[in-house]
C-alpha cells in the first residue's frame, strides 16, 4: 500500500521560475490597469434595466482593458501545457488566478473567466477542427462569450456527476432522455 507522498519535489509549491516575469506582468496590470477603472464598471452598470446585460458605457470599458490585456501578452492564462495558451501549469496559474481573484473583473479582462476558460479547454481537448474554426478561435480571441447550463430537478445539479438525463446512440442518432 502507497503511504503517500515521499519525495521533497511533491511538496514544492512554489511558482516556477519562468512564470514569476508573468505572474508579476499580470499583477501590476491589476494595479495599474484595472483597479482604478472597477468602481466605474460597476457604477456603469448601476440602474440598468437588465441585469444581465452591460450598462451603457461597460462593454467598451472592459473591451479597451482586453485590449491592452491581449497587446501586452496577458491572455488565456488557464489552458496547461498548450499551444493556445500560455503553457502554464496549473501550479503556476492558480498563483495568477489568486491575483486575478482579488478584482470582480480581472479575469474577464484578461479572457480567464468562467465559463469560457472550461469550455475552451473542452473545445480544444475535444473540439474537431469545424468546432474550434467556429467556437474556439473565437473564445480565445475574447470576441464571444460561452455559456455552460446544467440543472435538473430532484438533484443538486451544481455537480455534472449528479445529472439523470442521459444521452445514448441508437445508430446514426442520440436519444436524449431527462427533465
Amino acid at each position: 500500500m502507497h503511504s503517500g507522498i515521499t519525495t521533497d519535489d511533491a511538496m514544492n509549491l512554489a511558482m516556477s521560475p519562468g512564470a514569476v516575469p508573468l505572474y508579476e506582468a499580470v499583477v501590476a496590470f491589476i494595479k495599474n490597469e484595472i483597479d482604478p477603472v472597477t468602481d466605474e464598471y460597476f457604477r456603469l452598470g448601476e440602474g440598468r434595466p437588465n441585469r444581465w446585460q452591460y450598462g451603457k458605457g461597460q462593454l467598451e470599458l472592459l473591451e479597451a482593458i482586453k485590449s491592452k490585456a491581449k497587446a501586452n501578452g496577458l491572455w488565456n492564462f488557464f489552458l496547461p501545457n498548450s499551444e493556445t495558451g500560455q503553457g502554464l501549469s496549473n501550479l503556476d496559474y492558480a498563483y495568477i488566478a489568486a491575483e486575478l481573484g482579488k478584482n470582480p473583473i480581472a479575469s474577464e479582462c484578461l479572457n480567464c473567466s468562467a465559463p469560457d476558460t472550461g469550455n475552451m479547454e473542452v473545445l480544444e481537448r475535444v473540439g474537431t477542427p469545424e468546432q474550434k474554426k467556429k467556437w474556439l478561435e473565437p473564445l480565445l480571441n475574447g470576441e464571444i462569450r460561452s455559456a455552460y447550463a446544467m440543472t435538473e430537478p430532484d438533484v443538486a445539479s451544481s455537480d455534472a456527476k449528479n445529472l439523470e438525463c442521459r444521452a445514448i446512440l441508437d445508430g446514426d442518432e442520440w436519444l436524449i432522455n431527462g427533465e
